[in-house]
C-alpha cells in the first residue's frame, strides 16, 4: 500500500483565485474542475450549474446551462440563475483584475431583461483599464447572450474597490 502523503509534500496552493485558475487549468480537464473549486468558494453558484470558460484581467466569461434546475415556468433560464451567473462571472473578472493590494466588494446590480433564454446561457463581465482608473467605483459591463447570439439580460454590475485593511 503506498504511503499516505504528507501535507508537506503536497504541491504549495496558489494563493488567489486567478493563480489557481491558471494552474488548474492547465490540467486534462482543467476548467471543469476549475469550474467545480469555484462553486465550492462560493456554494450558491453551484445552484445554476456554472461553467467557468474564461478568466482574465477586464473579462470573465461564465456558462449557465439551461437544465431544469433553472428553468422558470415557461421553460426558459430564469432570470436569477442568469443573475447569478453575470455575478459569478464579475467575480472572475474582479479577482484577475483587481490590485493585489485592494479589494473588491459588489454593491449593486442593475439588469435589464431584453429577450427569452430558451437556451444555454453565455454570462460575460468586462471592464476596461478606464473604469479601473476611476475606483473605487468600477462599473463592470455584463451581458447574457443565447447559443444563437442573441442578447437577453444586459446591464451593469457596480464594484467598490478599495485598499486592503492591514
Amino acid at each position: 500500500m503506498p504511503a499516505i502523503p504528507t501535507l508537506s509534500s503536497l504541491p504549495k496552493l496558489p494563493k488567489s483565485t486567478f493563480e489557481a485558475y491558471q494552474t488548474v487549468t492547465a490540467l486534462p480537464q482543467g476548467k471543469r474542475i476549475f469550474s467545480l473549486l469555484y462553486q465550492q468558494k462560493a456554494p450558491y453558484f453551484g445552484s445554476a450549474h456554472i461553467q467557468v470558460r474564461e478568466m482574465r484581467a477586464n473579462r470573465g466569461e461564465i456558462l449557465v446551462p439551461k437544465r431544469r434546475s433553472v428553468q422558470n415556468h415557461i421553460g426558459t433560464v430564469h432570470v436569477i440563475a442568469i443573475a447569478n451567473g453575470l455575478e459569478a462571472a464579475m467575480g472572475l473578472l474582479a479577482e484577475a483584475t483587481t490590485p493585489a493590494d485592494m479589494r473588491w466588494l459588489p454593491k449593486g446590480m442593475e439588469l435589464e431583461y431584453v429577450g427569452m433564454a430558451n437556451s444555454d446561457i453565455l454570462c460575460v463581465a468586462e471592464t476596461t483599464d478606464a473604469d479601473w482608473a476611476n475606483a473605487p467605483e468600477v462599473p463592470v459591463k455584463v451581458t447574457a447572450t443565447r447559443a444563437d447570439g442573441t442578447v437577453v439580460v444586459q446591464g451593469t454590475i457596480h464594484l467598490w474597490v478599495t485598499p486592503k485593511k492591514r
